[in-house]
């Protein structure tokens, strides 16, 4: 008799803390010990990068954690060259557990002559082997339709209602959902939805890429906790620009949860000085020592989420439960408590 396949975890460089708790969740999720495959992850001296597998993963549903996040193409290399070992080495399926998907801000041609990145990423995907895709608060949620294998696209909004839950439970009536440009009104939305929170847009004209010319509050800010939504936070120029804008508005506090902390140049030096109180991320990307030693930034786990959709796509159960607080409320008991 063939003996039981067990989901098995391997990592990549990009955010090895991530996956040691993903294999921690996993461990208590299931009651037995669940390790990281041994391999090593290394470059040669001119930087090509090297995989080698040390345990037998023949038969095996293997599950690749990596971010495709700084240095980006670095560690997307990795992720396709650990999806080549492992489908050499006749594991019955991989799935790439990307918890920050790069390359979807270019998820179309917004000019002549340019490239759709993403495009060719899921083709790279695929090509390297990988059977399936999960990933969390994509860019663009029409980047799933890019690939012609499954891509499980996970939300941040459920872990930020627990967390305002219990931030704010005694002004929940003072919040306003804020959402930082047009076309992020859907997620805003969701978000107030389950705070039962008004929502308020920020309009936002470019002159030229990078830089924003004009803002206008469109919502009534005066007296309310504003709390900005987003999917990402690069240079948090314009996040702080909406920070100000909202203060001169009215409002008396403004929070920010974003999914993915970039946070790339000046981005933590901006967000120490800025007006906001806080600004919360998930540990979706691995934070820098100058991110962990901010003291308005704070990073919630998502470990708890992606280490039982992990077990959830192994079992052939729901992943879209996931999408629901009260689904969310048991795993993430001990870190959102009343």
């Amino acid at each position: 008799m063939p003996n039981i396949v067990e989901p098995k975890l391997i990592a990549g460089n990009s955010n090895l803390p991530l996956a040691n708790s993903i294999a921690r969740r996993m461990s208590m999720h299931r009651g037995m010990t669940v390790d990281l495959v041994n391999a090593r992850v290394e470059r040669f001296n001119d930087g090509e990068i090297f995989v080698e597998v040390f345990e037998n993963v023949r038969g095996e549903d293997m599950f690749i954690i990596q971010s495709t996040s700084n240095p980006a193409n670095d560690n997307l290399m990795e992720l396709l060259i650990i999806a080549d070992a492992l489908r050499r080495s006749s594991a019955q399926r991989v799935t790439a557990v990307i918890p920050y998907f790069g390359y979807a801000r270019q998820d179309r041609r917004t000019k002549a002559r340019t490239p759709i990145s993403a495009k060719l990423v899921a083709n790279m995907l695929v090509e390297a082997g990988i059977a399936r895709v999960l990933t969390m608060d994509l860019h663009a949620a029409q980047i799933q339709g890019f690939f012609d294998i499954p891509v499980d696209n996970l939300y941040a909004s459920p872990i930020f209602a627990l967390d305002i839950k219990n931030q704010f439970k005694d002004s929940m009536g003072d919040l306003m959902v804020v959402s930082p440009d047009v076309g992020g009104v859907a997620r805003a939305r969701e978000l107030a939805k389950r705070i039962d929170a008004p929502l308020a847009i920020v309009d936002k004209r470019r002159e030229k890429p990078g830089e924003v010319a004009e803002m206008t509050v469109i919502g009534e800010v005066a007296g309310k906790k504003c709390i900005i939504v987003d999917d990402m936070v690069d240079t948090a120029g314009t996040l702080c620009k909406a920070a100000d804008l909202l203060m001169s508005n009215g409002a008396t506090e403004v929070h920010a949860y974003i999914s993915h902390g970039v946070l790339s140049g000046p981005a933590v030096d901006r967000v120490s000085k800025s007006v906001m109180k806080s600004l919360v991320i998930t540990d979706s990307i691995a934070a820098t020592p100058a991110v962990q030693g901010c003291k308005n930034i704070r990073i919630l786990p998502t470990a708890p989420m992606f280490a039982q959709a992990i077990l959830n796509i192994w079992n052939g159960t729901s992943v879209s439960s996931l999408f629901e607080t009260e689904t969310l409320e048991p795993i993430y008991e001990g870190f959102f408590k009343g």
